[in-house]
């Protein structure tokens, strides 16, 4: 076979017994919050520099990138604590941020400090590196990390080989994946386990070659590994953000037939594709599946119906499911709000719209500025001065927003 499965396929289909399939590649290196995909960004703006004084004489940056420097500076005084080495969130917000800003050789200058201190010894900590680049979506520096790992006394196993991966998809690198599986078990002596397979379905999921992936699951079996749940979601999800809900026959069948049960994220991507496909009536049907399977709807399962009824502008019907996920004690998220404020705005149902908002204020739900001045704008087309007045205020109040709402002359 000449395809990229083909050879795949003969790599992992030799008879061999997986090693025990780790949990995660998270938990392993006490990774807790979900990564979102990183972006193909050159590396630019600043060069990797030790200190503030030599990035001064790179010549003149504009506040912004005065201020992000500074906050560059700062973690690394903070990195030179054994305890907040310890800590993996204030890395994976930093990374954040640089990469919103494009600022991917401040990312490098980042994780490339680390390697001064002991832990980068330990494969947990330089774990949390790779999967950092990743997520920045610097794949070649992951690369030559993983490479530096024995030179920095630091052992791979099976947990870097995962992280390597990982950072390769996040990265959108899908040509890199078959070099790195070919080469490195070999290398590397260690075995592919169920972490590794998954992610090798989640990189044809993303790349978009859907069938391959589905076929992988043979693949997984012939090489003694088991496909789990997790590896039918990411396939579930797969097929029906691509519109192919009705081929999750498919999977659920192969899922009953190793025994492996559906769970609510598997029901949930359903309801989402079946929403995209504008097959509203079919998401509540498969709603009112749910109990009878064992399971309990949650935010996720309230808010794809939400947004069906958004696309039909069925207000009525998006406000009673709206205090159905209420009288399950379910909290509204981002999401919810995203849905139901707009349409409440453009179907003139301003007094719930103001109560939503109220509610978000106070629970310190963040959105974007435009949807709250909706709002704003709607209570003053309808005369309601007051109500707008208070909504700006609320907006100032929280410390957290400071939304600079205004009252906007009504043409």
């Amino acid at each position: 076979m000449t395809s990229v499965y083909g050879r795949l396929r003969g790599l992992f289909g030799k008879s061999c017994s997986a090693t025990a399939a780790t949990k995660s590649i998270r938990s392993s290196a006490v990774l807790s919050k979900p990564r979102r995909h990183g972006q193909n960004l050159p590396v630019k703006s600043f060069p990797v520099v030790r200190d503030e004084a030599e990035a001064a004489d790179r010549g003149p940056m504009s506040e912004r990138d005065k201020m992000l420097r500074r906050e560059v500076t700062k973690f690394k005084k903070k990195s030179e604590s054994e305890k907040f080495r310890a800590r993996f969130s204030p890395y994976e917000k930093i990374v954040t941020r640089l990469v919103k800003w494009e600022q991917l050789s401040l990312v490098e200058e980042i994780l490339e400090h680390q390697k001064r201190y002991p832990e980068v010894g330990s494969e947990g900590f330089t774990v949390r590196l790779l999967l950092l680049y990743g997520k920045a979506g610097m794949f070649d520096h992951a690369q030559k990390l993983f490479d530096e790992m024995p030179e920095l006394k630091c052992e791979r196993t099976v947990l870097s080989l995962n992280a390597l991966l990982d950072a390769c998809v996040v990265s959108k690198r899908f040509d890199k994946i078959e070099d790195l599986i070919r080469e490195l078990p070999a290398k590397l002596n260690v075995k592919p386990d169920i972490v590794t397979y998954n992610t090798i379905v989640k990189a044809f999921c993303q790349k978009g070659s859907l069938d391959e992936a589905l076929s992988f699951v043979d693949v997984m079996e012939k090489a003694g590994v088991e496909a789990d749940v997790i590896t039918f979601n990411t396939l579930m999800e797969a097929f029906c953000k691509s519109g192919r809900v009705g081929d999750t026959e498919k999977i659920e069948g192969l899922m009953e037939k190793k025994n492996i049960a559906l769970n609510i994220r598997s029901c949930n991507s359903k309801l989402r594709g079946l929403v995209a496909e504008g097959r509203t009536a079919d998401a509540i049907e498969l709603f009112s599946t749910l109990e009878s399977k064992g399971l309990k709807p949650d935010v996720y399962s309230f808010n794809a119906l939400l947004q069906g009824f958004r696309d039909e502008e069925n207000v009525q019907e998006a406000k009673r499911w709206y205090g159905e996920m209420m009288k399950c004690g379910i909290t509204s998220d981002k999401v919810t709000y995203t849905i139901m404020i707009p349409l409440l705005c453009k179907r003139g149902d301003s007094e719930m719209a103001l109560n939503l908002c109220r509610r978000l204020i106070k629970d310190c739900v963040l959105l974007p500025r435009n949807l709250l001045q909706m709002v704003v704008d709607e209570l003053v087309s309808e005369s309601r001065t007051d109500d707008a007045m208070e909504l700006i205020e609320l907006g100032k109040s929280n410390k957290y927003f400071h939304y600079h709402l205004e009252l906007l002359p009504q043409e």
